[in-house]
């Protein structure tokens, strides 16, 4: 028979293994963030996308901004009179009656002012122009006391005479940008993975050509419980560019596709992609631009309910997708 005293500490010792068993598996399990860390998390997300979409709503209209965008018109070898007035070759939608004059020989453009211009910020009669494709970009035509914006840039082995201004109705009657609700869950973690060195990928644009746009890598992730890839793109801005469509497009974003700035890959080669920050091409506020389409390999099967939504009116601005 087991004395009380016994059994008395028998039962004391039981209780204790019970507790300290308890003890043990609430250890295993993983404790919530505090409400304050969540909170502060969700103050930091708002905050960067408030900004985000700030700085965003900023650039598009600025008075060069892409609202601005009012022509492209192909400047083909020869002379040809630029100007508002029908009397001219080329005519603007905006601007003097009479800009100037544009020729193209063995594929470099010259100009002549019949107005007061600027180039480059300097008052000028006109001269050689750079294109685009120049290290150090366009030649800056200003008109219309810096209303106006005039630059060369080549497609497809062609010039053409990109014109901004202003006062284009674009931008006078910018409608404004609406968004998914989206969330903390679509900015994704993603993993690197290099290609060799010089690769370059295909992309069509909206005129039909194609161009070899640098291709550093793929981004390799998992979305809606698939594991997805994205091609990323490199166009000397320091950042990755993508150009991708998913099932959202033509059915709530823009039908052409939108695009996304993702930071370069850390040592590790992790980045992070901000599906929030998904926006739409140039080409869905104006018909004048020349944007690239999502290549086939960045067609996603998964709805990115993220980012900007279909433009209220790029019906009335033409269809297209960024320069």
């Amino acid at each position: 028979m087991v004395p009380a005293r016994t059994m008395k500490w028998m039962v004391s010792m039981a209780a204790l293994l019970v507790a300290v068993a308890a003890c043990a598996r609430e250890a295993q399990v993983p404790t919530a963030p505090p409400a304050s860390s969540q909170h502060e998390a969700a103050k930091a997300y708002a905050r960067e996308q408030y900004l985000w979409r700030a700085k965003r709503i900023i650039d598009l209209n600025r008075p060069d901004g892409w609202t601005s965008l009012v022509g492209l018109h192909w400047l083909d070898p020869g002379v040809h009179r630029v100007g508002s007035d029908p009397d001219n070759g080329i005519r603007l939608a905006v601007g003097p009656a009479h800009l100037g004059v544009f020729t193209v020989r063995d594929g470099k453009a010259s100009f002549v002012a019949d107005t007061e211009v600027t180039v480059d910020g300097q008052p000028s009669r006109g001269g050689a122009l750079r294109s685009d494709t120049s290290p150090a970009g366009a030649s800056a035509i200003g008109f219309d006391g810096g209303n106006g914006l005039a630059t060369v840039i080549e497609r497809g082995g062609r010039l053409a005479l990109r014109v901004k201004h202003a006062e284009a109705e674009t931008r006078r009657n910018f409608a404004g940008l609406d968004y998914w609700l989206g969330g903390m869950a679509w900015q994704v973690p993603a993993r690197f993975v290099a290609h060799p060195p010089g690769k370059t990928l295909p992309v069509l644009d909206v005129l039909g050509n194609t161009q070899q746009i640098a291709n550093p890598g793929v981004l390799e992730f998992e979305l809606g419980g698939k594991l997805l890839r994205l091609e990323a793109l490199d166009e000397g801005e320091g950042t990755l560019f993508i150009v991708f469509a998913d099932r959202t497009s033509g059915h709530g974003s823009y039908p052409a596709g939108r695009f996304i700035d993702a930071p370069m890959p850390d040592k590790q080669g992790r980045v992070v992609i901000d599906f929030n920050q998904a926006y739409n091409p140039p080409c869905a506020f104006t018909p004048f631009a020349t944007c690239p389409l999502a290549p086939p390999e960045n067609r996603l099967d998964v709805a990115v309910e993220a980012g900007e939504k279909t433009y209220a009116k790029h019906a009335d601005a033409g269809a297209g997708a960024a320069p």
